[in-house]
């Protein structure tokens, strides 16, 4: 006998933060939902092994951090290291948050299906689970399948000692010397939470900058403020990786040539891959191109007009924030709702000490694009609030439009840099002029008012720098 398979108004396949955000929303328009999850407990990458877990090993390593720093006065001891206790505080906020998810799901009455989903039509998937298979059936379907962390052929992956962004957050060991293959934002997170813990850290990066994506002069900060503490090695190649009881031997090569490194550890984090090509996506007609990314429309809609994709498997920056807006866009959309995904600003942060944030149009972009912009930069050390707080290797950046003064683009280094980009990021959105935001009354003493403070600089106002632009007073 067979079963009339469940049939929904929507399913989204993937837990993530876009794909639980569409969801949600959908089910909050009053369409009938269901979600497929290939793991155990929803959520996805970001929370289960991504985005959550590791700013908790951050926040642990900035407590180590802020020992081993000049409290003015105040001597603390060596800390002392439990890396039991570290990865129970990480499990724990990552179960609290995907248990708050469940309950989430239940109020909403989103139905669960765990297990692979593969799609067998265009109103059609199937879901395996212990090789068992259930059909289901939906008007509308929405793609959320996130990406995977992209594998050289060089690199002994059943060897303990190569980790990835997944197998790193466990904390099994602190090696001695990591090598981290890869300077994004990830492996600088990484290298960020394990040199904290004790190891050695060298960064090798094949272009020609560390955080790609970031003006150099941001990036110059962060460099400078971990000098002593972290090897960054740019336009460096690492070519093959030999595995002995002893240690991994890395060849590299740069510039000056070859030469071999002796590591206990190698982190690879070179980057993510799009999972177009899975799930039986391209099999029902959806497009997508040569990487893997599916094509989508300005309402996240694919070539098939009844399914929608949104986040990692998606063009556009693998954030888990523009996957969310994708999530609410999409749903909207499939409830009859006229809205489009266009953003004009998705913020990027590397929660480093220090902390490096960016959204808009970077001043390399700008360069690159010829399009005329200035920028105006205040620098922390002038900064009353980073003074007295010890914090002044630091900068805010405006970058705007050379004729009309709209902010385009802002950067910031510095303690909590990411928690200051907000203002920046509405400003650029609402289409704000720097005379906007210099006319801002913003609180003193304190850092995000050298948000403010880079707007007068910008606009000939200042007064907490010397002005250039200030009119001289003529003798009479």
């Amino acid at each position: 006998m067979t079963m009339t398979p469940m049939t929904f108004d929507l399913i989204v396949l993937g837990s993530g933060p876009g794909g639980y955000a569409a969801a949600f929303r959908a089910a909050d328009l009053g369409l009938k939902v269901a979600m497929i999850e290939r793991h155990p407990v929803i959520g996805g990458v970001c929370l289960n092994v991504g985005c959550i877990p590791s700013k908790a090993l951050l926040h642990v390593a900035g407590k180590i951090r802020m020992a081993d720093e000049d409290a003015h006065g105040v001597t603390y001891a060596k800390p002392q290291i439990d890396l039991e206790a570290i990865r129970h505080h990480r499990q724990s906020t990552v179960d609290t948050l995907t248990g708050n998810l469940a309950l989430m799901a239940k109020g909403r009455q989103v139905e669960i299906f765990h297990g692979e989903g593969h799609f067998l039509s265009a109103n059609r998937i199937q879901v395996t689970q212990h090789n068992e298979t259930q059909h289901l059936e939906f008007k509308h379907a929405i793609i959320a399948v996130g990406s995977r962390a992209i594998r050289l052929p060089f690199v002994p992956y059943d060897d303990p000692r190569i980790l990835d962004a997944t197998s790193a957050l466990q904390l099994e060991r602190i090696p001695k010397h990591m090598l981290v293959l890869g300077g994004g934002i990830i492996g600088l997170e990484m290298a960020t939470v394990y040199q904290a813990l004790g190891a050695q850290i060298t960064v090798a990066e094949l272009g020609d900058q560390i955080m790609t994506g970031a003006d150099k002069d941001l990036v110059r900060v962060f460099e400078q403020s971990n000098k002593d503490r972290m090897t960054f090695l740019t336009k460096t190649q690492v070519t093959d990786i030999q595995a002995t009881p002893e240690s991994l031997v890395v060849q590299l090569k740069d510039q000056e040539g070859e030469r071999q490194l002796e590591v206990d550890a190698v982190l690879v984090a070179v980057g993510r891959s799009p999972n177009g090509k899975k799930a039986g996506i391209a099999d029902i007609g959806v497009k997508i191109d040569d990487r893997g990314f599916v094509i989508t429309d300005e309402q996240c809609r694919t070539s098939v007009p009844n399914i929608f994709a949104i986040g990692d498997v998606t063009h556009g920056p693998m954030l888990a924030h523009k996957a969310s807006h994708q999530g609410h866009i999409a749903a909207e959309v499939i409830a009859g709702q006229k809205v489009d995904f266009q953003p004009l600003a998705i913020p990027s942060i590397a929660y480093t000490f220090p902390e490096v944030a960016w959204v808009g149009l970077t001043e390399t972009a700008a360069k690159a694009q010829n399009i005329a912009v200035k920028s105006a930069v205040f620098p922390w050390s002038a900064s009353g609030r980073a003074i007295a707080s010890g914090i002044t290797k630091g900068k805010t950046k405006l970058i705007y439009d050379e004729a009309s003064e709209r902010v385009l683009g802002a950067g910031i280094v510095g303690a909590h840099a990411g928690e200051l980009l907000g203002e920046m990021t509405l400003a650029i959105e609402f289409g704000a002029t720097l005379e906007d935001i210099a006319l801002t009354i913003h609180a003193h003493p304190s850092l995000h008012e050298s948000v403010g403070l880079a707007a007068e600089l910008g606009a000939g106002t200042i007064t907490d720098l010397p002005n250039k632009q200030a009119v001289k007073r003529q003798s009479i």
